[in-house]
């Protein structure tokens, strides 16, 4: 009860609009997730009601503990993840750590599908739906499961119901063994797999580089993590005359990444704000520190480019700093997190400020739109094609 209490002032204390938050809905955020947990697990209470609020939050919090008395473990801690849930933020969130697996870690092995944002699919999307990473040696790739075969249904469940994807699939992705319907861009060929979790082994996401043509270097950007910027500056020291950087799956990372990689393509440019509910907006500029390269600047987006991924696309649009290919991003930069521990180990992280972009429009839930539409296809990861490069070829 005391981690939720933590949780519950925490949320008021520290989040963007904390401090005009109607505490009522909180609360009901996280009853309703206290009683659901209860419920699914056969546990539910007779008389367990939420008490008459009355909008203070230090007279609130007392009725509330008072009907859950000791309360229930694992209720509770849903409860801290359903109110949460409840801010709508895609930057708020609760976290416990996860204990290390013995033996490592296990897994299917298909770690990317289309759509996929986040925990959920992204209800933009357009069927069909289908496997874009399979890691090497894995039970996915042992049964012959390749990128660009497309997910029919999962434990018998469609992928789509007429254009509309079902988001419910995900928890069947999660069961083990999972039983998927496959079909195989190239040859039409349908199958159905029953894929069971197994050992496998994940390489840590890094920068790398190829030469696409003369002068042309192409250079794949998994994150905005600490050191990527210099990491992506260091492979382009021969100067070439175009750079592709490919930010599809960025999930993000840190704004300073952000403005430093930035500042090898522009000087004196304002990137990005940070907006707190009362008071002037703080401008995010590009690092000057940064020699500039003199390179033509493409950028391949797509649903999945999300945050600080997004802050960089933003900069570079709106600036006119280079060219936007392949499809808009995904709308997920409410704001950067700050993490806040509690006392059970785990940790609430919650925006302090809104982010906006350079001419301070509002980005989030929205993405930022390309320049050329070139969505990847399943036939074009089955058969190799990748229309973002060939069309950035095309350009230079």
């Amino acid at each position: 009860m005391n981690t939720l209490r933590q949780a519950y002032f925490c949320v008021l204390d520290n989040y963007y609009s904390g401090s005009v938050m109607d505490s009522k809905e909180l609360l009901k955020s996280a009853f309703a997730a206290y009683t659901q947990n209860l419920m699914g697990r056969g546990a539910d209470r007779a008389g367990l009601r939420l008490p008459a609020l009355t909008g203070n939050r230090d007279t609130d919090w007392p009725a509330f503990a008072k009907v859950l008395g000791a309360g229930d473990p694992a209720a509770l801690r849903a409860a801290i993840t359903g109110m949460v849930t409840g801010l709508h933020d895609n930057h708020a969130r609760a976290v416990r750590p996860t204990p290390s697996q013995e033996g490592g870690p296990t897994g299917t092995g298909i770690v990317g599908v289309s759509a996929r944002q986040g925990q959920q699919l992204d209800p933009a999307a357009r069927p069909p739906l289908f496997i874009t990473s399979v890691l090497p040696g894995s039970p996915a790739a042992k049964a012959d499961i390749r990128p660009g075969d497309i997910i029919v249904k999962a434990n018998g469940m469609p992928a789509f119901i007429g254009n509309t994807v079902n988001q419910s699939i995900v928890e069947a992705f999660a069961t083990n063994p999972v039983k998927l319907t496959l079909k195989r861009p190239t040859t039409g060929r349908t199958r159905t797999v029953e894929l069971k979790e197994g050992p496998i082994t994940r390489q840590p996401p890094a920068v790398t580089s190829k030469k696409l043509a003369d002068g042309v270097t192409y250079i794949q950007l998994p994150g905005f993590s600490e050191g990527a910027a210099d990491q992506v500056i260091a492979k382009l020291r021969d100067k070439p005359k175009a750079v592709v950087l490919d930010l599809r799956g960025n999930g993000g990372g840190s704004p300073r990444e952000v403005t430093r990689l930035l500042g090898a393509f522009a000087h004196g440019e304002v990137t990005s704000h940070f907006c707190p509910l009362k008071g002037e907006c703080v401008p995010n500029r590009t690092d000057d520190s940064v020699p500039l390269l003199g390179a033509r600047l493409i950028v391949l987006t797509d649903r999945g480019c999300a945050s600080a991924c997004e802050d960089f696309s933003a900069a570079v649009k709106d600036n006119g700093l280079g060219t936007l290919i392949g499809t808009r991003t995904a709308g997920a930069v409410s704001g950067p997190s700050q993490a806040y521990l509690l006392d059970d180990g785990s940790a609430v992280l919650l925006p302090k400020v809104r982010h906006l972009g350079p001419a301070r429009e509002i980005i989030d839930t929205i993405g930022v739109p390309v320049d050329h539409y070139a969505p990847i296809t399943a036939l074009d990861l089955a058969t190799g094609r990748d229309p973002g490069v060939a069309k950035a070829l095309a350009l230079v």
